[in-house]
């Protein structure tokens, strides 16, 4: 993730990733399959889906898997330029406010890792103008990285809090709250858990840290790259730099029905309770 002063003209959203779009692409940790086959049960049909605020991809071609086809858009042309290629998937610079979609046609919405960038109340009329009755939208988010090793975790935290911690937007702090602040206007909907795991070498992992937007401001601002530092000390405590290590995100997700799908919503909170 970058910061840049490229915008949406429409929207006015700005373009936080599109400077670092190849490192974004290049280690984003991979979302589970098994949050991508409970969306695709929870849909009445499988005819399209909308991944709005699309970034890398990674969600849209893991849909594009369960649906015929997958609108994939994102206001970052570096990223659509970038992203990953699968059948089935449209990827269009768009904002998450007009996404070129006509009415009432969406089968599924989806928001990985973007709903706290867009303007709300702008993005959910457009979300109930292309959804259909009883259509599903979620949106998710994940927080701090987590090892299977204490000592690597406490050198992260100092990292994410201290060292590049006054460099992330304002709007992080909603990630760090798995998106409760958040404003949702819809009834929701029981999810069951999910968590991201990778195997990453210390390579990979840093790789990470240099997504991140806040690494990038820094870089910007102090002509430097704080994970070099950051380096040094994880050699202390990782051990083989080669030898990978348990990574987990916990994603936090709400989910809900647009207005139109009440029977939906009884199956829904059946099969949620069933997993």
């Amino acid at each position: 993730m970058g910061f840049s002063d490229e915008g949406d003209p429409v929207s006015g959203q700005t373009d936080h990733f599109g400077v670092v779009a190849s490192e974004y692409a290049d280690f984003r940790p991979r979302y589970p399959d098994a949050l991508f086959d409970w969306l695709a049960a929870q849909a009445a049909s499988h005819a399209l889906a909308w991944d709005c605020g699309c970034g890398n991809g990674q969600a849209s071609v893991e849909l594009a898997k369960r649906f015929s086809r997958v609108h994939a858009t994102d206001i970052s042309a570096n990223q659509i330029r970038l992203a990953e290629q699968g059948a089935g998937v449209d990827y269009v610079v768009a904002s998450a406010e007009r996404s070129g979609l006509p009415d009432h046609c969406a089968d599924l919405i989806t928001v990985a890792q973007a709903l706290h960038w867009f303007d709300l109340p702008s993005f959910y009329e457009e979300v109930r103008r292309v959804g259909k009755p009883g259509a599903l939208i979620a949106a998710w988010t994940y927080g701090t990285v987590q090892t299977d090793h204490q000592a690597v975790n406490s050198v992260v935290q100092h990292f994410y809090r201290d060292v590049v911690g006054p460099f992330w937007p304002p709007e992080r702090h909603h990630v760090e709250t798995g998106y409760r602040e958040l404003e949702f206007p819809f009834t929701p909907i029981a999810t069951p858990e999910f968590t991201m795991t990778q195997q990453w070498t210390l390579t990979q992992l840093l790789g990470y840290f240099r997504s991140w937007s806040a690494t990038a401001r820094y870089m910007t601002e102090n002509r430097t790259d704080p994970t070099l530092a950051l380096e040094k000390v994880l050699l202390t405590t990782w051990g083989d730099p080669q030898q990978p290590r348990k990574i987990c995100w916990p994603l936090s997700i709400r989910a809900a029905r647009l207005d139109g799908g009440s029977d939906l919503s009884i199956h829904v909170s059946k099969a949620a309770s069933a997993l």
